[in-house]
């Protein structure tokens, strides 16, 4: 079963991502021919079935995936793990207040999770991301300005977008450390960005559960949410950014026990 995910506000950061490595990817990538795509709704297919498989993580140590072999260029909806599983992932930071409360929880619950980070916030907050990195989860590039309209935009702005984005978080997590995903800010992926990602080894990554935290309907409608829309897929939207992320903690913090209890583990998108 297939249906199209809703669509976030999300938030809009400062620009000032560079045009440098643009002349090398549009060099790299065998794309000059390629339109920028349509609306950039995404579509996912629902795969949330079979018998529990928790993936166990050394505590301390990132959650880097073998190395090796292309990445495709399809948007990642599956999990890398079988069985009865969900893969969380938190966007629009590193922030300062939220994100390390979002750590503590995930610590708390033995959870790992996918952080989808803005460049110029990862810039401002290198010691975030590499708590991120040494709790052992995993990196997404979310752009550079996070926008929704990128998709509308000329491939040379969207390949800006993407590899300023993915050295600044690159940098910031230092010691060799790779995003291996790119998340189009709303989902707004093209088939150029997609090439454009998948050549420079991040998987494109969607989503099937938007908890629509982003719009802050109250602590029960998010829960109510995720209860809903699980069944759909693997893969669960958060946000630790993009102003007060109360109502998500409070969300997450019976949304994690309630997965546990349905049976549910914890894995990453699959690469």
């Amino acid at each position: 079963m297939t249906r199209t995910t809703g669509r976030g506000r999300h938030i809009a950061v400062a620009a000032g991502s560079g045009l440098a490595l643009v002349a090398v990817i549009l060099g790299s990538v065998a794309v000059a021919n390629q339109t920028s795509g349509g609306g950039g709704g995404e579509h996912v297919a629902a795969d949330a079935k079979g018998p529990s498989a928790k993936v166990p993580r050394e505590r301390g140590k990132a959650a880097e995936p073998d190395a090796g072999g292309p990445v495709s260029e399809e948007i990642s909806h599956d999990s890398e793990s079988p069985g009865k599983v969900v893969n969380i992932t938190i966007d629009d930071g590193p922030d300062p207040v939220w994100t390390p409360k979002v750590l503590d929880l995930l610590r708390r619950n033995d959870v790992k999770a996918t952080f989808c980070m803005i460049g110029p916030r990862a810039k401002e907050y290198p010691s975030l991301v590499k708590k991120v990195v040494a709790e052992g989860h995993r990196l997404c590039d979310h752009s550079m300005d996070h926008n929704t309209a990128m998709d509308k935009r000329p491939e040379s702005y969207q390949a800006s977008q993407i590899l300023d984005a993915q050295k600044l978080i690159e940098d910031a997590a230092g010691d060799g450390v790779k995003v291996r995903y790119y998340r189009a800010p709303g989902g707004a992926f093209t088939p150029y960005s997609r090439k454009v990602a998948a050549a420079h080894g991040m998987r494109p990554l969607g989503w099937q559960v938007d908890s629509r935290d982003w719009q802050r309907p109250g602590t029960a409608r998010i829960v109510a949410n995720v209860k809903r829309e699980v069944p759909n897929g693997p893969t669960i939207l958060f946000h630790d950014a993009g102003g007060d992320r109360s109502q998500t903690m409070a969300a997450m913090e019976e949304t994690l026990p309630w997965l546990k209890a349905q049976g549910y583990g914890f894995s990453f998108p699959k690469i």
